[in-house]
């Protein structure tokens, strides 16, 4: 039998939790997919299943990142899986998270929620730029 190679490691698998999985741990999803590829397997879900939001996608789609294939889906289907990090990036679904016995850490990242903004779609396209930036941030200082 080979030697295992030493330096292959298996990647960290992190799920982004928020409520409906249509915005904030969509392109939570996304940029770390694109950012953190070659060291990370990202994952979203939310405590319901909605559907991800056009503006989301748009303002993903100004960095180069498609995230039009991903869909919105409930936790139920991750609560058997291991992940080294399980991140909520909303309160509501901070305080309703399940404990997820295999995480190896459990982070809480709050964001608000672009989907609340209101104006036209220029004014609300400002807030998921925002919004997505601001998860970028977090995502290269604390994961990167």
């Amino acid at each position: 039998m080979p030697e295992p190679d030493p330096n292959s490691s298996a990647k960290e698998r992190v799920l982004f939790l928020c409520t409906h999985n249509s915005a904030r741990s969509q392109m939570a999803e996304g940029l770390l997919r694109h950012l953190g590829a070659e060291r990370f397997e990202a994952y979203s879900a939310g405590t319901e299943a909605t559907r991800v939001r056009p503006l989301a996608i748009k303002a993903m789609q100004e960095l180069g990142i498609d995230i039009t294939g991903q869909q919105s889906k409930t936790l139920e289907r991750y609560l058997d899986q291991p992940f080294d990090k399980v991140i909520t990036v909303c309160d509501q679904a901070n305080e309703a998270c399940p404990v997820f016995f295999g995480a190896r850490e459990r982070l809480h990242w709050s964001f608000p929620d672009p989907s609340q903004a209101t104006g036209s779609e220029d004014d609300q396209l400002a807030v998921y730029r925002e919004v997505r930036d601001a998860i970028r941030e977090r995502i290269e200082r604390e994961l990167l």
